[in-house]
């Protein structure tokens, strides 16, 4: 991809359902609204976790999958010519579970594989990275907020490395984004040069999560790791992390005008 060339903003490749226990609308809710948006091509990317302890299960377990599936499906013949649909899913990486990790990755016939780390153990139990909750919050802070984010971007490379089949990274660097005292380190920016490098050699694609213009007017990743996305070539793909039918191509009018100051910095 050339720096100027424009992304396709009538793909949101990244949207939840009820079934994340998070989210708000049935399938078929996000189905009519993309449609009503004048979208060409929607792809649910549920929440997969392995090996987590958290007071509330904010992924599908194997019932759940099921029932995903099952209408997904459906809402595939349903709405054949006006949306293509895909099935795909949000595979978070626990470093302590690779293997079953890998092993469930293999057991569904994903249409689209997408990466990212929500959970930081501290003691036996985890914490939501990407978490609002303000106790949680705190106690990740007063953690070490270097630490957890430098064992962030490690452990997604490090799942990048392991994976056989990733297709999207998503939204790269929204660790503690909650947090208003975060700061990447200089650390942290020579860690995100391995991971786009190694996403250039496996040819995977980063995802504009446009939820980040709701949340601090730009899109997770920021304009710096953009641009050195782009001196990549990396395919870079929309998602508004819909988490409610109203929600879906949330910001994608923002996208390219976005995409074209990220490509004018001087690095």
């Amino acid at each position: 991809m050339n720096k100027c060339d424009p992304i396709d903003i009538g793909f949101d490749g990244h949207v939840h359902t009820y079934l994340c226990n998070h989210a708000k609308g049935t399938m078929e809710e996000y189905v009519v609204a993309a449609i009503s948006r004048g979208l060409h091509t929607l792809c649910f990317l549920e929440h997969l976790e392995v090996g987590i302890t958290y007071h509330q299960r904010s992924w599908l377990n194997e019932e759940d999958f099921t029932v995903y599936f099952r209408e997904g499906t459906r809402l595939k013949k349903a709405y054949e010519g006006q949306l293509t649909i895909l099935l795909g899913v949000e595979a978070g990486y626990n470093p302590e579970q690779q293997t079953p990790f890998l092993n469930l990755l293999k057991a569904y016939p994903w249409d689209r594989i997408g990466l990212s780390l929500h959970f930081y153990r501290i003691g036996n139990k985890h914490f939501n990275l990407l978490s609002r909750q303000p106790d949680s919050l705190a106690l990740l802070i007063e953690h070490d907020p270097a630490l957890i984010m430098d064992a962030y971007f490690d452990s997604l490379l490090e799942a990048i490395l392991i994976m056989e089949r990733c297709d999207v990274v998503c939204h790269l660097d929204a660790c503690l984004r909650h947090a208003q005292e975060r700061r990447l380190s200089e650390k942290n920016y020579i860690q995100i040069n391995t991971i786009l490098d190694t996403m250039q050699q496996k040819q995977i694609a980063l995802e504009i999560n446009t939820s980040g213009f709701t949340l601090r007017k730009a899109p997770f990743p920021e304009a710096t790791i953009l641009n050195r996305a782009m001196q990549r070539g990396l395919l870079l793909v929309a998602g508004s992390d819909a988490h409610a039918p109203q929600q879906v191509g949330r910001h994608f009018d923002q996208v390219n005008d976005y995409l074209q100051l990220a490509s004018k910095l001087s690095m």
